[in-house]
């Protein structure tokens, strides 16, 4: 089942929550320095430990301090424009996750919006490819959840999800 709501990623209780995070893994802003605040200082020293991460990839921690078990930390692009694979790192970025639960028995995963934010991908575009790719993984777990920060994400997926906007696809 997937699911959109809003809310604040770090207190959901599921399995696993993504990180939208960036190449160090040290933390940051937005979601990243929510995720690493809630969960504690534990975690910076696990993901020290896995040594960066690259674009479109993914690597998982426990969740520590968190409600979830697993947070699986993912780097998505920065948009320069769309000609530079930009989809194709974005799309990895949710494989990549998808599987890492698979791997670890993640049933429940909520993923923010990746790479919308600082980075700049375009949201329409950007829940185009969550949406595609939670539904290619939607049997495989109990609930997926698109959680979002803001009430105009909401909607952005709302409509993607339920076909009432068509998501400006990039090359």
């Amino acid at each position: 089942m997937i699911e959109v709501l809003q809310g604040d990623i770090p207190k959901l209780q599921v399995d696993a929550i993504v990180n939208a995070a960036n190449k160090t893994l040290l933390g940051g802003g937005g979601v990243d320095g929510a995720i690493h605040r809630a969960a504690g200082a534990k975690l910076r020293e696990a993901c020290r430990l896995l040594g960066g991460c690259p674009t479109g990839e993914a690597k998982i921690t426990p969740g520590f301090q968190l409600p979830a078990k697993w947070v699986i930390h993912t780097v998505g692009p920065v948009w320069r424009g769309g000609a530079q694979g930009e989809a194709r790192l974005l799309a990895a970025c949710y494989r990549h996750a998808f599987e890492l639960g698979l791997a670890h028995g993640v049933n429940t995963i909520a993923f923010p919006s990746i790479s919308t934010g600082a980075y700049g991908y375009p949201k329409n575009a950007a829940a185009g490819i969550a949406v595609r790719l939670m539904r290619e993984y939607d049997a495989r777990f109990e609930r997926i959840i698109a959680c979002c920060f803001t009430e105009e994400d909401v909607s952005i997926y709302e409509s993607v999800l339920h076909g009432t906007k068509v998501p400006s696809r990039e090359k």
